[in-house]
C-alpha cells in the first residue's frame, strides 16, 4: 500500500501535464498519456475511497512535512468525511474526457491534466497557504483552455473570468494573511493550519471583511448570487470538456472551500449571515432556473441549470444542521455526475451536428434509443427524481433548511419545479418530437462511448437506491465540522449563560 497516496495523486497529472507541454509529442500521444495517468488517479481514488472509514470524523492518509518552521507554512494534506466525496468527483470523472473527445490540441491535453492535479491537491490540503497554491495553480490551466481553444466569442469570456477570479483571490490571499497575523497574536506562533486556525476567537471589523473577502473568492466560484454573471459567456464559451470540468467539480470545490475554511474559523460571522446567504441561494436557484427557460442555445440553458442547481447545494451549508451540511457533500457528487454526463452528452451532439440551438434537433430517441436513456437518467437525476442519486442529496437539503427556516424550505422546495419544468421541456424537443434534417445522419453512441458513460449512469442508481455506505463516511465529520456553532443564550442579568450544541445538547458554561 503506497504511504503517499494524496501526493502521488496530485503530483502525476500535474509533473505529466507540464511534461507534455515542453516535449514534442503528437495530440494522440499525449491523450493516450493523459488517459493513462487519469486512470491511475482513478484507481487510487477507489483504493482511498474504499480504504476510508470515516467513522471518527478526523483527518486520514495525513502527509505532514514542514516547509518553513518560522512563518508556520506546512505541505500537509489529508482527507475526512467533508474532503472524501469531492475528492472522489475529482479523480474518478477526468478519464471520460480523454475517452469521448479525441481532437482535442496537445496543449489541451497537458492542461487538463494539471488542472486535475491542483483540483486534488486544493481539496487534501489541510495548511491554508498550501491550499491557496493549488488554488491558483488550478485556475490557470482553465484560462488557456477557453482562452486557446473556446469558441468565437471566447476572449470577452476569459476576461471576464479573469477579472472575477484575481479579484477574488486577491481578497482569499488578504484574509490569509489576516489570519496568519491573528493567530500569531494571540499564540506568539505563526501557523496556517486549520487544525489551528479554527481555535481563533475573531472579531470585529477585520474579522468580518476577512469573512467577507473568503465569502466572495469561494461565491465566484460557486457560483453564487451576484457573482454568477461570468458563467453563462464562459461555459457556453469553453470547450465542452472545460465547460464539464468547470461545472462537474471546479464550482464544487468552491463550495468546499466554504465548508472547510469558512464555517470553522469564521463560525460567528456565519451565524450571523447565513440568512442573508440563505436567500441568496435561493435567489439564485430561481433567477438561473428562469433564465434557463429563455434559452435558446442547448449548452447555454445546461450552464443556467448548473448554476440553479449550485444555489440549493450552496443553501445547504448556510442552513447549519447537520442534515442539510450532509445533504450538500452528497449532493457535490449527484450534481457532478449528473451534470457532468449531460455536457458530455451535449458534447458528442455538437461534435456530430456542430449545432448546439435546440430548435435544429428532433426526434433524436428513435435515432439513438441508448444515447436517450443515458441522458434521461441524468436529466432525471438532475432534478431529483427518487431512485436517483440527486433526490437524495436534494431531500436532505430541504429537510435540513426546514429546520433552519421553514419559509427559505418552501421557497427552495417550489423553486425545484422550475427545473422539472425547463429539463422536461429541454428532453421532450430534443428527443420525441418530429425528426429534424440535422439528426438524420446522427448515429448512437459507440461501444467506447457506451462503456464510457455507463459506469457514471450506474453509480446515479447506485448512490439513489442505496446512499448509506455514502452518509456513513460523510455525516461523522459534518457533525464535528458544525459542533463550533454556538447560540448563546443570555438571561436577564446577563450571567447565566447557555451554549446550544447543534446535536441538541445544552452545555452550562461551567461545564466547558
Amino acid at each position: 500500500m503506497f504511504e503517499n497516496f494524496l501526493s502521488i495523486m496530485i503530483f502525476v497529472p500535474i509533473f505529466a501535464g507540464f511534461g507534455l507541454l515542453v516535449l514534442p509529442v503528437s495530440k494522440e500521444a499525449a491523450r493516450t498519456i493523459g488517459l493513462a495517468v487519469s486512470v491511475i488517479v482513478v484507481l487510487l481514488g477507489v483504493k482511498l475511497f474504499l480504504s476510508f472509514s470515516g467513522s471518527t470524523g478526523s483527518f486520514e492518509f495525513v502527509e505532514h512535512v514542514a516547509v518553513n518552521e518560522s512563518l508556520g507554512v506546512a505541505y500537509s494534506l489529508g482527507v475526512d468525511g467533508i474532503s472524501i466525496l469531492v475528492l472522489a468527483a475529482a479523480a474518478m470523472l477526468f478519464p471520460m474526457v480523454y475517452l469521448l473527445f479525441k481532437t482535442k490540441a496537445k496543449g489541451y491535453y497537458a492542461n487538463l491534466l494539471i488542472v486535475q492535479g491542483a483540483m486534488i491537491g486544493a481539496v487534501a490540503a489541510t495548511d491554508m497557504v498550501l491550499f491557496y497554491i493549488f488554488w491558483e495553480v488550478m485556475l490557470l490551466p482553465v484560462f488557456f483552455m477557453i482562452g486557446l481553444y473556446g469558441g468565437p466569442n471566447r476572449l470577452g469570456a476569459t476576461i471576464k473570468i479573469t477579472i472575477y477570479t484575481i479579484a477574488g483571490s486577491l481578497l482569499m490571499l488578504a484574509a490569509i494573511v489576516y489570519l496568519g497575523i491573528a493567530h500569531h497574536t494571540q499564540t506568539g506562533q505563526w501557523s496556517f493550519a486549520m487544525a489551528n486556525l479554527s481555535q481563533l476567537s475573531l472579531s470585529g471589523n477585520l474579522a468580518t471583511l476577512a469573512f467577507i473577502g473568503f465569502m466572495i473568492a469561494f461565491a465566484i466560484k460557486i457560483p453564487l448570487f451576484p457573482f454568477h454573471t461570468w458563467l453563462p459567456d464562459a461555459y457556453t464559451e469553453a470547450p465542452t470538456a472545460t465547460t464539464f470540468v468547470l461545472s462537474a467539480v471546479m464550482a464544487k470545490i468552491g463550495v468546499y472551500g466554504v465548508i472547510r475554511f469558512v464555517v470553522p474559523v469564521f463560525d460567528e460571522s456565519f451565524a450571523r449571515y447565513a440568512l442573508i446567504l440563505a436567500c441568496s441561494g435561493v435567489i439564485g436557484m430561481m433567477y438561473c432556473g428562469i433564465a434557463a427557460l429563455a434559452q435558446k442555445d442547448f449548452k447555454r440553458m445546461l450552464a443556467f441549470s448548473s448554476a440553479s442547481h449550485m444555489g440549493i447545494i450552496a443553501l445547504g451549508i448556510f442552513c447549519m444542521n447537520v442534515q442539510a451540511l450532509t445533504g450538500t457533500l452528497y449532493q457535490i457528487v449527484a450534481h457532478a455526475t449528473s451534470t457532468g454526463v449531460l455536457f458530455l452528452l451535449l458534447g458528442i451532439i455538437e461534435e456530430r451536428t456542430e449545432t448546439r440551438t435546440i430548435d435544429d434537433f428532433g426526434g433524436m430517441a428513435a435515432k439513438a434509443p441508448v444515447f436517450a436513456v443515458f441522458f434521461a437518467v441524468a436529466m432525471l437525476a438532475s432534478v431529483g427524481l427518487p431512485g436517483t442519486s440527486g433526490f437524495i442529496g436534494e431531500f436532505l437539503i430541504i429537510l435540513g433548511a426546514v429546520k433552519f427556516n421553514p419559509f427559505i424550505a418552501v421557497f427552495a422546495g417550489t423553486t425545484l419545479i422550475i427545473g422539472v419544468c425547463y429539463m422536461l421541456w429541454l428532453f421532450q424537443r430534443v428527443f420525441f418530437e418530429k425528426t429534424s434534417k440535422n439528426l438524420e445522419d446522427f448515429n448512437d453512441l459507440t461501444a467506447v462511448e457506451t462503456l464510457t458513460i455507463l459506469p457514471i449512469v450506474i453509480l446515479i442508481i447506485v448512490m439513489g437506491l442505496f446512499p448509506q455506505p455514502f452518509i456513513e463516511k460523510v455525516e461523522p465529520s459534518a457533525e464535528q465540522q458544525l459542533a463550533s456553532f454556538t447560540k448563546i443564550q443570555q438571561n436577564g442579568d446577563n450571567e447565566a449563560v447557555t451554549i446550544t450544541l447543534q446535536t441538541g445538547r445544552e452545555l452550562k458554561t461551567g461545564e466547558l
